[in-house]
């Protein structure tokens, strides 16, 4: 009986030793962090309403070539203001200028 109540202490603190502890740094989830994926966020925020290929439909306008016709700041003023029937703010902050900076590499 004492020698399995030791095997039992011994194996919960070896248990318990492997659980517990780890390194401090691994706790900062920001650091080494990327920045937002531009066109991935667009695929999947805008295509409801511009396409699939962001080639547009119905009254929206197409979106693969807009960084021709406007400016990344242009772009980022609609996609936080909204204009026609975009309404405002359907990306913000980061998301919104990774968005705007990649569709207005979008020629």
């Amino acid at each position: 009986m004492k020698k399995a109540m030791l095997t039992l202490v011994f194996g919960s603190a070896i248990f318990l030793a492997a659980c517990g502890g780890g390194d401090k740094t691994a706790t900062n989830n920001n650091e080494g962090a990327t920045a937002p994926d531009g066109e991935a966020i667009a695929m999947k925020s805008c295509i409801s309403c511009h396409g699939g290929e962001l080639k547009g439909q119905g009254n929206t306008p197409a979106l693969n070539d807009v960084g021709s016709r406007l400016s990344e700041e242009e772009i980022l003023d609609i996609i936080n203001n909204g204009q026609g029937n975009m309404p405002p703010g359907v990306v913000k902050g980061e998301d919104a200028e990774a968005v705007a900076k990649w569709l207005a590499s979008q020629k």
